[in-house]
């Protein structure tokens, strides 16, 4: 057994996380993305075949959760371009959240909302990046609104 092996055990015998369940939170997580007023429209823009996305999703959930190994992407490239912002991220996270409490045992759900936590976070600050904005230790990302005054 490889070292990845031995450690994609370890996380699944403590979390009890199995890939079917990620598949069942993934494709219950992106039914309410897709339904979502705020996140549907930016989704909707980008993706257009769900079922590629909805794998490549479960394999990247497979990676972050049990370490698998299972995706090769660069989400940070995916997700920079995208006109979100915090509002995004927390509506993001909150959806996710609900789900992982409805489809996972609570030691899977904990470990999903940490990790799911994480990206959150490292992508806003991505996103930030990408648009010159550089955030402090608890900033958060915030477009201009149409029509404001700074």
């Amino acid at each position: 057994m490889t070292r990845r092996e031995r450690i994609s055990a370890g996380i699944a015998e403590r979390t009890v996380i199995t890939e079917p369940m990620i598949e069942r939170l993934v494709r219950a997580f992106y039914a309410k993305v897709r339904a979502d007023e705020v996140l549907a429209p930016v989704f909707d823009a980008h993706i257009h075949d769900w079922e590629p996305h909805l794998s490549r999703m479960c394999a990247f959930w497979s990676s972050v959760a049990l370490m698998s190994g299972r995706y090769h992407g660069t989400p940070m490239a995916k997700h920079m371009p995208l006109p979100v912002d915090a509002d995004h991220f927390d509506r993001w996270l909150t959806l996710f959240e609900q789900t992982a409490h409805e489809i996972c045992p609570p030691d899977a759900e904990a470990h999903f909302v940490e990790c799911a936590r994480r990206i959150a976070a490292s992508l806003e600050l991505g996103v930030a990046s990408a648009n010159g904005a550089m955030l402090g230790a608890g900033g958060r990302f915030r477009r201009a609104q149409e029509g404001a005054t700074p």
